[in-house]
């Protein structure tokens, strides 16, 4: 007994020194990656092209990357990350797929057409109304999205690609580019959608194409209403088109609304408190000039071009018509500052 108890100790040692190694090199190689990342330019912002050449219905990624609606996907594994369901999945030539679920899937797909439009990097994201996945599990969450036959629906598909090397994330008041213009458009960007989830895991930055990309990588609290806990909400173009937009104009500066510090009295924590207030403060003191620059900007898209960045999400009739028609609206209330 006792040389079996000692020959599992030696197995088990020896297990668990394999397992240390590898997950040693993988620092070690993550941290080389970083390393060699350093020496790369930062860039927040490129220009999109010709306005007319945006195709808003497949966006960043383009028609060549989007998902075949009609292919069976394979399920990998779930992802218990976030507050929004989620798993993984391959499609029949390999390529990997974050699928996300709920009500962040329509807003999310829309807000990066609108971002990418403007010049940011954005995921490349896309929705699928319904989605087939071989071997697909009762879901941990997001079963209630199941419909039967290993069929989901609403999901918005994240293509992963393994060139794209996510570096950490970023703070928006401590980055290389507060103070230039930008930034400061990335920020009237946000009021813009009414994308009020700005905390900084959100952000990411990637290595990709020989470049450190700063991208706002989760943008799915959008197109809804801004404001505390219980009033806040994403995906209700009612409430969307029904919100203020600019709360206050100065010769120099603008103040957009985005309503996200709770009243002190109802505040959950100190912490949470001041992280809501940060956020507020991202939409507040930002140059006229700047603003007035990201509504020039996106002022040339067509009506056609506004509708198809919110019909590829899935919007239609009524929903579609509200979003496009007050998208519109405050792109022109900011060319007109």
């Amino acid at each position: 007994m006792d040389r079996i108890i000692g020959r599992s100790c030696v197995v088990l040692t020896l297990a668990f020194a394999v397992l240390s190694a590898g997950v040693t090199a993988q620092k070690k190689d993550a941290d080389a990656k970083i390393a060699a990342a350093a020496a790369f330019p930062e860039l927040i912002w490129q220009d999109p092209g010709a306005p007319a050449t945006l195709d808003l219905t497949y966006g960043i990624g383009g028609r060549a990357h989007a998902p075949d609606p009609a292919g069976t996907f394979t399920f990998v594994k779930e992802d218990t990350s976030g507050s929004s369901p989620k798993f993984e999945v391959t499609d029949a030539a390999g390529v990997l797929w974050k699928v996300k679920l709920g009500d962040e899937s329509r807003p999310e797909t829309a807000a990066t057409r609108f971002l990418w439009a403007a010049g940011y990097f954005t995921d490349e994201d896309y929705y699928l109304a319904k989605l087939t996945v071989q071997g697909l599990p009762k879901l941990n969450r997001g079963q209630e999205f199941a419909i039967g036959g290993g069929v989901v629906r609403g999901a918005r598909l994240e293509r992963k690609s393994t060139s794209v090397e996510k570096l950490g994330d970023w703070d928006w008041f401590d980055n290389p580019f507060v103070g230039k213009r930008e930034l400061n458009g990335l920020r009237v960007m946000m009021s813009l959608m009414n994308s009020w989830d700005l905390k900084q895991v959100n952000n990411s930055v990637y290595s990709m194409d020989a470049e450190r990309r700063f991208v706002v990588s989760d943008v799915g609290a959008a197109f809804g209403k801004t404001g505390g806990q219980g009033v806040r909400n994403r995906d209700v173009p009612e409430d969307y088109a029904g919100s203020k937009f600019i709360n206050k104009v100065e010769p120099d500066y603008v103040d957009l609304v985005m309503n996200s510090r709770p009243f002190f009295l109802f505040a959950l924590s100190v912490g949470s408190y001041r992280e809501r207030t940060r956020m507020q403060q991202i939409a507040e003191h930002i140059p006229r000039a700047d603003a007035r620059w990201l509504g020039q900007r996106l002022s040339v898209l067509t009506d056609e071009q506004i509708r198809d960045g919110f019909r590829c999400a899935g919007y239609t009739g009524r929903d579609l018509d509200m979003l496009a028609t007050t998208i519109r609206q405050r792109i022109a209330a900011l060319g007109a500052l």
